[in-house]
């Protein structure tokens, strides 16, 4: 396993629509190890094979109930229910936080590694990682939803509000 360089915000790869996974063979594993290597060493939530220059529909979340990871090859939402409003940042936009409204639950379909269909929910925090992780493969990023980058001050009283 190797780590790999996240890019940021203003890359070109950020921005762009992936392509569905066809070949479900080893240098797709090697990604998928890759990938997980390096969300586990940045400390993040979740992945988007286009954060590391791939442009793919795969991506690495964390499950927060079990702490995790869940890979997700060629990604859908089939469900979701509820609202939530809550702190987000983003491994390729550095230090910057905003607050973002998503589904309180989410359905996802999606094939393993080996290109097995599966399905797997989430409430909360793992809810809006699917949501913001699926959106990368989209071309998306969570800063198209909030009015202005939050300031420290303001992110430190969120955080201590979610502790007590």
């Amino acid at each position: 396993m190797a780590l790999r360089k996240i890019v940021e915000m203003g890359e070109d790869c950020l921005t762009k629509v992936c392509r569905p996974v066809t070949d479900f063979n080893q240098r797709l594993h090697t990604l998928l190890d890759d990938m997980t290597e390096t969300l586990a060493e940045a400390n993040g939530a979740g992945l988007a094979a286009p954060q590391v220059g791939i442009l793919r529909r795969l991506c690495i979340v964390m499950d927060m109930d079990s702490e995790e990871y869940i890979e997700l090859v060629n990604p859908e939402i089939i469900a979701r229910s509820g609202e939530q409003t809550g702190l987000e940042g983003c491994l390729s936009v550095p230090g910057k936080w905003g607050l973002v409204t998503r589904p309180g639950y989410v359905r996802v379909r999606a094939q393993d590694r080996d290109g097995q269909w599966f399905e797997v929910e989430g409430e909360g925090l793992t809810a809006r990682c699917f949501c913001h992780e699926l959106e990368h493969l989209d071309g998306r990023l969570y800063t198209e939803h909030i009015d202005r980058f939050l300031t420290e001050e303001e992110v430190e009283e969120l955080m201590n509000q979610e502790d007590d």
